[in-house]
């Protein structure tokens, strides 16, 4: 079954709102035949990068950055995962105070070394998600989810 993993970051209520969102686009019941596998950051290993189709990635903007535990997951699955995961999809959304470019920056410069492929526009949020944010998080749920069912 094709698996769809989901690695967050979620220390603040609006990126478990965006996080929440995301989870039911992916796990939309239209979308049949895909395993969605939630996990924090900090407690995802290579093994679980190599066990899955796709990727949604969750993040704070801080001080210009990704989250250290998003980081922290790169930088250990980075090398194991390198020419296994090649070509696989994944999307992002990210939530800052004010500002959002160089966490974006910052994971597309990794995902980019790990030759994977851009599913659709990231999720940029700053302030309190409002409605079309927090629909925009679960249709790039939906749009991973629904990519696997084809593939």
């Amino acid at each position: 079954m094709p698996r769809l993993l989901i690695v967050h970051h979620t220390p603040s209520p609006n990126l478990q709102s965006l996080f929440e969102a995301a989870v039911l686009g992916a796990s939309d019941p239209e979308i049949t035949g895909i395993e969605v596998v939630r996990q924090a950051a900090l407690s995802t290993t290579a093994a679980d990068v190599l066990a899955a189709d796709a990727y949604l990635l969750g993040t704070p903007a801080n001080l210009g950055y990704m989250s250290g535990a998003l980081k922290m997951f790169f930088d250990l699955i980075y090398y194991p995962c390198l020419d296994s995961t090649r070509g696989r999809s994944y999307g992002l959304y990210v939530h800052g105070n004010n500002d959002t470019a160089g966490a974006i920056r910052s994971v597309e410069s990794i995902t980019t070394g790990l030759g994977w492929v851009k599913a659709a526009n990231h999720v940029l949020s700053t302030g309190e998600p409002g409605k079309t944010t927090l629909d925009a998080c679960r249709d790039l749920g939906g749009v991973l989810a629904a990519g696997l069912m084809r593939a």
